[in-house]
């Protein structure tokens, strides 16, 4: 038997962060910064169109799967498996991740690469699939898993609530293949989806159903949309049930988790969330002062600030939970 363990891990922001006032002035909207700072814990974010930069999702998915690869002390013609999850990939087709996996290896390679698509939980479920397909194919010795994030190309002019939230972004993992009885390994998954609740939050021009017009973009009908709020204690009463069941099904006692990395969308609901399981508030690393939201980019980013910063040690289990529009929820247990 065999498992995937996590190797290394990298992340990606272009441009120089964005503070609450100059994003403002950048974006000619208005917000309460205050209460975005307080409640919310947005500070400063990152965003390549606001600064004139020259890049998208491929290259924030690159430049995080290089820097993981950099951390791993692995090539990138040694890895058999490219997986990029996002909701804002570079073209509807090819997946982004194809384009990423031709960047480093530079051709045609005996190598898998494709896109997990499932909101902001698409990081999460993408690397519960490759840390599946690495533990059962023994040709695998190592897979590159990317999350990352480019909203901000989709806000439109004036939207304060898209710009103050949503930012730019990218977190890679490099995944290596271990026998089952090393000490480091990812245990299990656990995911939750209800597709009745597809109309809420989305970017839903540009597909088969709504093809992007000139009378489209007239009407101001594309990029982000929110076509109803969400009940704002959604991830309150959906995160704790998630996270006792994922521990329950990996064998994994909640008091033996030693970091747990939710969406980085509010960190009041983090909060709340570790008050529900009953375990200390240190326990969850938040990057959103710093980063603002990014999507599916912000759970592998978190967790490599805090594998970086010591609060995650080898043999720690860690709990990965995110949910995203549509409704998908995805959460991982390992042992790093």
């Amino acid at each position: 038997m065999a498992k995937a363990r996590i190797a290394g891990t990298g992340i990606y922001v272009p441009g120089e962060p964005i503070g609450n006032e100059e994003l403002k002035s950048l974006a000619g909207v208005e917000f309460d910064a205050q209460r975005l700072e307080e409640k919310v814990g947005i500070k400063a974010r990152h965003a390549a169109r606001l600064r004139g930069i020259d890049e998208s999702t491929a290259d924030f998915a690159e430049k995080s799967a290089r820097a993981a690869l950099a951390d791993a002390g692995i090539s990138g013609e040694d890895v058999g498996l490219f997986v990029v999850g996002t909701d804002t990939p570079e073209y509807v087709s090819p997946a982004t991740a194809i384009l990423v996996q031709g960047r480093i290896q530079g051709g045609q390679r005996d190598a898998a690469a494709f896109d997990v698509a499932a909101s902001c939980a698409s990081f999460t479920t993408a690397l519960d699939a490759a840390a599946r397909m690495v533990a059962g194919d023994a040709s695998l010795r190592y897979a590159v898993v990317v999350g990352v994030y480019n909203m901000p190309a989709h806000v439109r002019p004036g939207d304060a609530f898209g710009w103050s939230i949503f930012a730019d972004g990218a977190g890679a993992v490099v995944l290596e293949r271990v026998e089952d009885s090393a000490a480091s390994g990812y245990v299990t998954g656990h995911m939750v989806a209800d597709g009745t609740q597809w109309n809420y939050v989305g970017v839903y021009a540009g597909g088969t159903r709504k093809p992007v017009t000139k009378e489209l973009l007239e009407s101001g009908q594309y990029g982000l949309e929110l076509l109803q709020r969400l009940p704002g204690d959604r991830n309150v009463k959906l995160w704790p049930p998630v996270v006792r069941a994922l521990c329950g099904k990996g064998g994994v006692p909640l008091d033996k988790v030693g970091a747990f990395v939710f969406t980085q969308i509010n960190r009041s609901v983090i909060e709340q969330v570790m008050d529900e399981l009953g375990r200390p508030r240190e326990l969850a690393p938040t990057v959103m002062d710093r980063y603002g939201y990014t999507g599916s980019g912000c759970v592998p980013m978190a967790f490599h600030h805090a594998v970086k910063d010591g609060r995650i040690k080898r043999g720690d289990a860690v709990v990965f939970c995110a949910s995203g529009a549509g409704l998908a929820v995805a959460a991982n247990l390992l042992i790093y």
